[in-house]
């Protein structure tokens, strides 16, 4: 069977990000024994924030990243950058309380700070754009829209546009969709510049980054032990944040988190006034549904467009050809464009859609980031901060998150993945039949 590494490979080929951008060279292997304060496994953003925060704070860091840096969700997502979580924010209230839940939420909002503030502080050009859009295709599925919105005032304090059926076109000029809600805090940029520059930042700091290291083996203890192909670090601490790529080297872990597909595709290059009448906001959107779409347009002129979902081992032959008839239904004026780029790559979603924080080991020393369930690009910085803190001495916010429940998917290695297709096909047929 096709390892879930061999076809995350495959689907990263024909990433636009990877395309388009600069890559730098790979950095130095690892080679014998060294030992720091905290290794960090994983070289996404969750990994590098976690890295920054650390050096920031005096710590010897060593990212131990099993491909190139960005390699996974954190370099090749949509670029949605957002507040709150994958779940509803009930799902935290009825956990953990109303008080919890507004910290939770607030923490997200100034998840969205704290990476422009890391743009400004390294000086890292990661094409950001403010605005987004989340839209409905339905009259009922509008009414939920408007309801979220409502909520999210009533209860938290953020307040949003809504947009008529009338006034959609001046920001989201689409036959498909019925009204939305704009929200001038979140925003887009290009996932994978973003990641590279909180690399640079980190080694600027002095962390230490190995490339092409994948963790074969983590034995824990009051120091901690990892094993490579070509070498060993032992740590005071270890910060687990390579998601669906953790490979099994914690099998609780692994089991509360299922990798799912999603597919992109960048059109060729558009003509201004054309970009400019698809989405006069120039805003991130993204439908309501719960198997959703979303789409962007780029500096370069390009209409990003992805979402679906797959849940087998291969992915569907013919995906960019179902992006692409769906890019068309929402924009009929893109019938004629050329598809420059089409990717995909897996994310991690928990049983509740809410993000799995928290310690492992005898001397709760080992700690993990997972299940960002899509919201990770801005949160995912901020759960590095948290748990920075945490390492420090104070785990007061990140503790807000450990609390959370999380289940293991049913039916073991073998019928989970069929049990969350049949769970799928419901929400499809539920945002169908909206």
């Amino acid at each position: 069977m096709t390892s879930l590494l061999e076809l995350d490979r495959s689907l990263a080929a024909g990433s636009y990000y990877a395309c388009t951008t600069s890559l730098p060279p790979v950095q130095e292997p690892l080679v014998g024994t060294v030992h720091c304060d905290v290794a960090v496994v994983g070289g996404g953003i969750a990994g590098l924030s976690t890295a920054i925060e650390l050096a920031q704070r005096g710590l010897s860091v060593h990212v131990l990243e099993g491909q190139r840096l960005g390699f996974g969700a954190s370099g090749r997502n949509g670029g949605q950058v957002l507040h709150s979580l994958a779940c509803d924010l009930g799902v935290v209230e009825r956990q953990l309380g109303a008080d919890a839940a507004r910290e939770v939420f607030h923490t997200t909002v100034e998840s969205i700070h704290l990476l422009q503030q890391r743009c400004a502080e390294f000086s890292i050009d990661a094409d950001w754009q403010p605005g987004y859009v989340s839209v409905a295709v339905k009259p009922r599925k509008a009414r939920e829209l408007m309801d979220d919105a409502d909520i999210l005032e009533r209860r938290y304090g953020h307040v949003q546009r809504r947009i008529s059926a009338s006034e959609m076109p001046d920001w989201v000029n689409s036959p498909r969709y019925l009204a939305g809600v704009y929200d001038p805090l979140c925003g887009h940029i290009n996932p994978l510049k973003y990641t590279l520059g909180l690399a640079r930042a980190a080694r600027s700091l002095g962390v230490v980054v190995h490339e092409m290291c994948p963790v074969q083996r983590l034995l824990p203890g009051e120091t901690c032990t990892l094993r490579t192909p070509t070498g060993t670090v032992r740590a005071q601490r270890v910060v687990l944040a390579g998601n669906v790529h953790l490979h099994g080297i914690d099998a609780p872990l692994h089991d509360r988190v299922m990798p799912v597909a999603s597919y992109i595709i960048a059109t060729q290059a558009l003509d201004r006034e054309l970009v400019v009448s698809l989405v006069p906001s120039g805003a991130a959107v993204s439908d309501n549904n719960v198997v959703l779409d979303y789409f962007r347009t780029t500096p370069d002129l390009r209409m990003l467009y992805g979402g679906r979902v797959g849940f087998g081992r291969t992915p569907p032959p013919d995906y960019a050809a179902v992006m692409r008839a769906r890019m068309v239904r929402t924009f009929p004026a893109l019938a004629s464009a050329h598809i420059d780029f089409q990717w995909g790559g897996y994310v991690d979603i928990t049983m509740n859609r809410a993000p799995d924080f928290g310690r492992l080991g005898p001397h709760q020393n080992v700690y993990y980031l997972q299940g960002f369930c899509g919201h990770g690009v801005a949160l995912s910085g901020m759960a590095g901060r948290m748990v920075a803190q945490a390492i420090a001495g104070d785990a007061a916010r990140f503790d807000v998150f450990s609390r959370l429940r999380h289940r293991p998917f049913p039916g073991g290695p073998w019928l989970r993945t069929p049990a969350l297709v049949l769970g799928m096909g419901w929400y499809r047929l539920k945002d169908a039949l909206a």
